[in-house]
C-alpha cells in the first residue's frame, strides 16, 4: 500500500466529493481489482455511469488500469490512505475539504446505524470487540494535532493485510475505523481559571 498521501489541490480533493466515487474506491482499496461492469454491480449504478465516475478518478490520479484479464481491462487503485487537508494558500481548498468531510460523515454515519440497527444478527464476541467511543477534555491546540496523528496511525498495526491475504490471521475481518478529533466548540476560548469538565470515555 502506498504511504500516507497528503492532498491539498482542491479539485483533487473535490473530486472524491461523489458517494459513488467515495463506494468505488473503497471497492477497488485492499489490492482488489476490478472492470466497470463489477464495479457498477457493487454500487448499484448502470455501467455507464459507473464508468464516468471511474474515469473521474483516474483523471485525478485515485485509480488506475491494472493488467488486461484476456479482453477486460480491470482498475484499481494507485492511492492508500489519504491526508486531506485545506492550504490557505490554494482558494477553494477548504471548502474542497468541507464538502468532502461532511459527505464522509453522513456516509460513515449511515455504516454505524445500519451496524447497529442489525447487531442482533451478528455472533456476541464481535459485538463485544467493537467500539463506538467518545471522550471530552481540554488540550492545546499542539496536543490536539499530536492526538490527530496518534489516531490516523493505529491502524498501521494491520498494513499489508489488506493486499496480501496471506497476513490475515485465520478468523480476520474487514473492519472499520472512524476517529474525529476537534475542539467542543467552534471558535470558544476558555476563559482563565475555567474548570475542565470530567472525562471520560464510555463503551457501547
Amino acid at each position: 500500500m502506498a504511504s500516507r498521501e497528503r492532498i491539498t489541490d482542491p479539485e483533487r480533493i473535490r473530486a472524491l466529493a461523489h458517494p459513488i466515487r467515495l463506494e468505488l474506491l473503497d471497492f477497488l482499496g485492499g489490492g482488489r481489482e476490478a472492470t466497470a461492469t463489477e464495479c457498477a454491480a457493487h454500487v448499484g449504478e448502470s455501467v455507464a455511469n459507473c464508468s464516468f465516475h471511474l474515469r473521474t478518478l483516474e483523471k485525478y490520479g485515485y485509480i488506475e488500469r491494472a493488467e488486461r484479464r484476456g479482453r477486460e481491462k480491470p482498475w484499481r487503485a494507485v492511492v492508500g490512505e489519504v491526508d486531506l487537508r485545506p492550504d490557505p494558500e490554494l482558494p477553494g481548498s477548504f471548502r474542497a475539504v468541507q464538502e468532502l468531510a461532511i459527505l464522509n460523515v453522513d456516509r460513515e454515519s449511515e455504516r454505524l446505524r445500519s451496524f447497529y440497527a442489525h447487531a442482533d444478527l451478528e455472533t456476541d464476541e464481535w459485538v463485544q470487540a467493537t467500539t463506538l467511543t467518545r471522550a471530552e477534555f481540554w488540550a492545546t491546540v499542539d496536543e490536539l494535532a499530536e492526538l490527530s496523528r496518534e489516531i490516523q496511525s493505529l491502524a498501521a498495526r494491520f498494513a499489508g493485510r489488506a493486499e496480501n491475504p496471506e497476513l490475515r490471521p485465520p478468523g480476520a475481518r474487514r473492519a472499520h475505523l472512524l476517529g474525529s478529533v476537534l475542539p467542543a466548540e467552534l471558535g470558544s476560548v476558555p476563559a482563565e481559571g475555567e474548570r475542565p469538565v470530567a472525562d471520560d470515555a464510555p463503551r457501547s
